[in-house]
């Protein structure tokens, strides 16, 4: 009996409020010492609704019924994504893209998009890893609809390059393009900005949609094409928040593994008595809601010395 009212009743405790009480905290601080420094209204009205999203996904997420609890996260990545795309994108015409972020970081401006890659993809992954990724990634937003949430395959370490490639390529083209043919005001116009988030989002969808028809894997864009991701995984490896198995309420069954979108190896870091160190977690929260004997948690602490070795994915298979 008791296992059944904890799969079909809401649980609202201090753990259930604890993680996104934290979350939306920092980015209502962020918002208070941006608003403090420019007296612009926008950043309080910014980061207040992402906080709130964020915060109210997480606390889904948690408390939620078992079987619904996907639903939290599925609103803060629709509420979040459409916000951060539909609005900031293509209604305020600032580039989202990374090579927007690259455009506004030479020009020295304060953008919308130069503070979102600071707060959600260089200084935020210091604290929630790479929870964009799975929260608030308006391109996961999309392919997250397709049926493939469980890879079919092992991860496929050649395509890996990818994505280093996609990223030196993006950094490679602004760089061309702004200081040696000095196209500056070309790059800052709104209507080039909108352009290029347009066009952009549509290869990031397409080639997002083809990788995971082929690989039937939802998340294949994430593993083997985003740029991204590259940045993130620098400052995510410090990460404050990570998933913790807890070795004693384990009984090896490897539905964590199993279904783990990123095809990570997440009992090794277990037998190893370490948190999933793995800079390809994305916080999906996927393994917490699919072990029977809820064993696995995120937690909110300083790793001790790590090696780097660590971090070269070799517990990503």
């Amino acid at each position: 009996m008791r296992k059944t009212l904890s799969h079909n009743q809401w649980r609202i405790n201090k753990k259930s409020l604890r993680i996104p009480l934290l979350l939306a905290f920092v980015f209502y601080a962020v918002a208070l010492f941006l608003y403090v420094r420019t007296k612009n209204l926008f950043y309080i009205l910014n980061f207040g609704y992402l906080g709130t999203a964020l915060g109210v996904g997480i606390f889904l997420s948690i408390a939620m019924p078992k079987d619904k609890i996907l639903i939290g996260r599925r609103i803060a990545q629709l509420l979040i994504g459409i916000y951060m795309l539909g609005y900031l994108g293509f209604l305020k015409s600032e580039n989202m893209q990374i090579e927007g972020f690259l455009i506004y970081l030479f020009a020295g401006f304060f953008s919308g998009a130069t503070i979102h890659y600071f707060v959600a993809k260089i200084a935020g992954p210091l604290i929630f890893g790479r929870g964009w990724c799975s929260w608030g990634c308006w391109t996961a937003m999309v392919l997250d609809f397709l049926p493939w949430k469980k890879p079919e395959y092992r991860r496929i370490k050649k395509l890996e390059m990818l994505k280093y490639i996609h990223l030196c390529v993006s950094i490679s083209i602004v760089i061309v393009l702004w200081f040696i043919l000095g196209k500056s005001k070309f790059l800052l116009n709104p209507k080039t900005a909108l352009l290029w988030l347009t066009f952009g989002n549509i290869f990031y969808y397409a080639s997002g949609i083809t990788l995971a028809t082929i690989l039937k894997d939802n998340r294949a864009f994430c593993k083997y094409l985003c740029p991204v991701a590259v940045i993130m995984k620098a400052t995510s490896r410090f990460s404050l928040l990570k998933i913790e198995i807890d070795k004693a309420k384990c009984i090896n069954c490897k539905l964590c593994e199993i279904n783990c979108p990123m095809n990570i190896k997440l009992l090794s870091y277990k037998n190893e008595n370490k948190r999933i160190l793995s800079t390809e977690c994305i916080l999906c929260t996927t393994c917490i809601n699919i072990c029977p004997t809820n064993a696995i948690n995120v937690t909110f602490k300083i790793d001790g010395k790590i090696k780097n070795k660590e971090y070269l994915n070799e517990n990503d298979g």
